[in-house]
């Protein structure tokens, strides 16, 4: 790398920056926008790029830019999927732009140099496109020919380009400098019919007579004028008058060119203020000879047609390897080409108004002139500026087309986009042959469009959103201040940036917006495709960090304020088991829980190794890679993490007391019944199994635990029908009620109805209770049917009933303490706020404790109260206490095991073809002698049916009737 400043990032971005737009439009933008608009338009754009190049040059100088350029450079800042879809779409602006400058070849080719070599001869609009159109495409093959035969004649001929441009501008600099003069007389006049300019091919003599051999005879415009001896109205009554094309800068027509002269399609020049008789019956035929406007102008076309002229600031970065110095070359080159190139576009706008005549800035092709107009006003001849032109354009076409390809192999070869694989290839020494015939394909559609008017708003899109995603780079990583943002370029700064970033956006709508529109839309989609289908590439992006950011940010706001009800949703820490081969033992749990995902809760998928750390890390490793390809497999979005501990019981429970972060803890544990207990019942499965119960109950965690996991439905089955039964005993938070609800939310189980069970004793009101039980639900705003099952007091312990959620009760209370609507939703959520102490710390309260609320849940304390006011020393308790007995007398067991006797009976006559059961899971034993009673309740409870889901509250309410 040998290129300093001046020759590596100066001219080539000088090159780039002026072209085709400053020669062949400008000066019409003068005209039609006026001076003062005309300064807004060119202001407004080279602020956007200057504050664009301030970005640039802070992401560039942080660390070594390769090929690539504005991709390599957006890629690396904001990751693979902005990166990709910003480098397409800079891809296409780059393609565009060569389609731009190849119509303006062909423009200058076909008006100014040779205007007799057209196919189609008919002098209407459609042929003159037809022939741009026939030519450019010739121009854009044999451009496209000299790219593939070698990049290297297209660099050396830049200078020549670049140098064919720098002539032009000094050449209408001089001209301005000899409108100073005073015995300066302009070649170039135009005529005017009335107040309207003539067609300057027509004229031979600007009048109506002339004298030839002391004669008086009638010019040529009579013939074109009069018709078989009619002649023109308006041709008639006006008279015919010369002026200047280039008064001068002492002329004082500055003051006329002020101001914006917007007018429809096909609206002839005039020139204001001077005099005209109209005619009273128009001529439309007679038109042709007269300057009008091809298209209808307003100032939004005017910033879409200029912006184009102000692109080109990449070429610098592009060049980064092939620079001495790129950390100094590429700002200071590319800042400063951006300023010299924005002095010359101001100082023309104004040099233009205060020489020009409106009527010669209007006309967009310089036919009042035959020239250029910028050609009129150049000195020493309007052919400097037509070669220097015409050459500017043909170099500015071919480096488009030597870079667009170059883009899209660097695109291709990083991997992000599958389907672009093939345009990484090329020839034997690395030229983009593919990517060359893809830029050549796309390069034709601009010039089938064949006009310029007309595609220069499409490339501003896609470099504007080039631009925008280069100012938001830079802003994300100055704001996120990560250890590796250490720019060399210290004159930069986040408002900077996000000024940039939102005069790019608006000067998108304000070109169009609906290529705006459309233009956001192919980057989305392109985004979206890399995100679902493009490798996966992690290259430190901003992007990333801002995640991190916004991550740390929510757990720390979610610490702040407590949950409320209305928030909870389940947050479920997943006990898998592993095989002897490191394998998911039951993948369906983790189907079941991307089931219940519906509430966009969190999902930790734990396992645990027994061992040590230092022996096991390898294992470990790859049980977290079969966890998450299993979870990927079952589609089940979350986090996996595999420890290693002393021993299986200590690793769960370290899991089930630390797993989550601050707000984003479990509440809820899934975990598999434990089938093979019964056949060795000192395993380790039990033991672990009834612990896992206490410590969840102690840590106030909700414990959910399926039976026959693996005939549970997997995610690509569809249930065409059934029910989900709930067999609601205990009122336990209301977490029975919520699960069926968001299982249904899911596509496996949307067909199944929802049932809802509850138990009453023979003498209790069935109905009233079915009634209100009824009216609750439909205050959940749950879709269930409602059923209550009468037993025999001797089937099933009296207090069964009594801790059931009894909507009888609860509304006689209620009603004795008079309590207004909005009373009862006070004291309801005073309730929710004391009410989340744990069971544990239920039971150890005082037996005679009583509650100064209204409970919406049956604590233990008020299970005693009740009991004592109906049975007065009664030994025997419930099989769903929260801390029962289960090591008591035999005949304690012998009752319990009755009751779970007659009441599985009942659950399998209801139940027995429902696709899944929800049971309430009763409270462990309070010490260990209880264990095989508790284990042998929940497996009588549990028989005769297939797919079970045995479910205990964490403690506090997760459901609620207000909104």
């Amino acid at each position: 790398p040998q290129m300093g400043t001046f020759i590596g990032v100066y001219l080539p971005c000088m090159q780039n920056i002026l072209g085709v737009v400053l020669f062949l439009r400008l000066t019409w933008i003068v005209g039609t926008a006026g001076i003062l608009e005309s300064f807004a338009i060119v202001f407004m754009c080279c602020v956007c790029t200057l504050l664009t190049a301030i970005s640039m040059s802070a992401i560039a100088t942080n660390g070594v830019v390769p090929a690539g350029g504005s991709y390599y450079m957006i890629s690396r800042s904001l990751g693979p999927e902005f990166g990709g879809a910003v480098g397409l779409c800079f891809y296409l602006g780059t393609t565009f732009a060569g389609s731009l400058y190849i119509l303006g070849t062909i423009e200058i080719l076909l008006i100014y140099i040779v205007p007799t070599a057209t196919v189609f001869k008919e002098s209407n609009n459609e042929a003159m496109l037809n022939n741009i159109r026939v030519y450019g495409t010739c121009c854009l093959i044999l451009m496209a020919l000299v790219v593939f035969v070698g990049v290297k004649y297209v660099n050396k001929l830049a200078l020549v380009f670049l140098s064919c441009v720098i002539l032009s501008i000094m050449a209408t600099y001089a001209g301005v400098i000899k409108t100073l003069i005073p015995l300066n007389q302009s070649e170039f006049n135009v005529c005017l019919l009335g107040n309207r300019s003539l067609r300057g091919e027509m004229i031979q003599s600007c009048s109506k007579m002339e004298v030839v051999k002391n004669i008086s005879v009638r010019t040529n415009l009579w013939d074109f004028f009069c018709t078989n001896g009619t002649c023109d109205e308006y041709f008639l009554l006006n008279n015919l008058t010369e002026i200047k094309a280039i008064p001068g800068l002492l002329s004082g027509i500055i003051k006329e060119n002020l101001w914006s002269h917007y007018d429809p399609a096909g609206t002839m020049i005039e020139k204001e203020n001077h005099y005209s008789v109209p005619a009273q019956v128009p001529s439309n035929d007679k038109n042709k000879y007269f300057v009008f406007n091809d298209i209808t102008t307003y100032f939004t076309l005017l910033v879409g047609i200029y912006f184009p002229s102000v692109t080109g600031i990449m070429a610098g970065s592009n060049r980064s390897g092939d620079l001495r110095d790129a950390q100094r070359s590429i700002p200071t080159g590319t800042i400063l080409a951006i300023l010299t190139t924005s002095f010359v576009y101001i100082s023309f706008v104004v040099l233009f108004g205060a020489c020009i005549e409106g009527v010669v800035l209007r006309d967009k092709f310089g036919y009042s002139v035959n020239n250029p107009v910028i050609g009129a006003l150049a000195w020493p001849s309007p052919s400097v500026i037509v070669i220097g032109s015409f050459f500017s354009c043909c170099g500015a076409g071919l480096q488009s087309l030597t870079g667009a390809p170059r883009l899209l192999q660097a695109i291709a070869r990083d991997g992000i986009i599958p389907f672009l694989h093939v345009f990484g290839h090329g020839k034997a020494n690395g030229e983009p042959t593919w990517a060359l015939l893809l830029t050549v394909g796309i390069c034709e559609i601009g010039i089938l469009i064949a006009s310029l008017e007309e595609v220069a708003p499409i490339l501003s899109m896609f470099f504007l959103m080039c631009y925008l995603f280069v100012n938001l780079a830079c802003a994300v990583q100055t704001l996120l201040r990560t250890p590796n943002w250490r720019p060399r370029f210290k004159f930069y700064h986040w408002t900077l940036s996000f000024l940039g970033m939102s005069l790019c956006l608006s000067l998108m709508f304000i070109c169009s917006w609906y290529y705006a529109l459309v233009a956001m839309l192919i980057a989305s989609c392109i985004y979206k495709y890399i995100e679902y289908r493009g490798a996966v590439k992690e290259w430190g992006d901003g992007i990333r960090g801002l995640s991190l950011n916004a991550a740390r940010y929510a757990l720390v706001r979610l610490e702040e304020v407590p949950l409320h009800t209305k928030n909870w949703r389940p947050q479920v820490l997943v006990l898998c088991k592993l095989d002897a081969d490191l394998s998911v033992k039951h993948p369906r749990l983790l189907s079941f829980t991307s089931q219940l995902k519906a509430g966009k809760g969190l999902t930790i998928v734990c396992s645990v190794l027994e061992g040590t750390y230092m022996n096991l890390k390898e294992n470990a490793k790859t049980g977290e890679q079969n966890l998450k390809q299993a979870m990927a497999a079952e589609k089940t979005k979350g986090f996996s993490h595999v420890i290693v501990s002393s021993s299986l019981r200590d690793g769960f429970s370290i899991l089930i007391q630390s797993a989550g972060l601050g707000g984003m803890k479990h509440n809820t544990v899934l975990m598999a019944w434990p089938a093979a207990w019964t056949q060795d019942r000192e395993s380790s499965a039990r033991r672990n199994f009834i612990e896992t119960v206490r410590e969840t109950t102690a840590a106030q965690q909700a414990l959910l635990v399926a039976k026959n996991i693996d005939s549970f439905p997997d995610n690509h089955e569809r249930l065409k029908e059934g029910t989900i039964d709930v067999w609601w005993i205990v009122h336990d938070g209301g977490l029975l009620m919520l699960l069926p609800f968001l299982l249904i939310q899911h596509k496996v189980w949307r067909k199944c109805k929802m049932r809802i069970f509850t138990v009453a004793q023979m003498d209790d009101n069935s109905i009233r209770m079915k009634k209100d039980l009824q009216k609750f639900v439909y205050e959940l705003r749950l879709d269930a049917e409602v059923e209550v099952v009468e037993m025999h007091e001797s089937d099933i312990s009296a207090f069964t009933y009594e801790k059931t959620l009894v909507m009888e009760q609860r509304s006689q209370m209620l009603k004795q303490m008079q309590l207004s609507r909005t009373e009862r939703e006070r004291e309801a959520q005073l309730i929710h706020d004391r009410n989340t102490a744990s069971h544990s710390s239920m039971s150890d309260k005082a037996a005679g404790a009583t509650s100064d609320h209204v409970h919406m849940t049956w604590t233990k304390d008020k299970l005693i109260s009740e009991r004592n006011k109906q049975r007065e020393g009664m030994a025997v308790k419930d099989m769903f206490n929260m801390r029962p007995e289960w090591e008591n007398l035999n005949q304690t067991n012998v009752r319990r095991m009755h009751t779970a006797v007659k009441l599985n009976e009942v659950v399998v006559r209801k139940s027995k073809d429902s696709e899944l059961v929800l049971l309430n899971m009763p409270g462990p034993p309070k010490n260990k002698k209880g264990d095989d009673n508790y284990m042998e309740f929940l497996e009588v409870l549990m028989e005769g049916l297939d797919r079970v889901l045995l479910v205990r509250g964490g403690g506090r309410e997760v459901i609620t009737i207000y909104s």
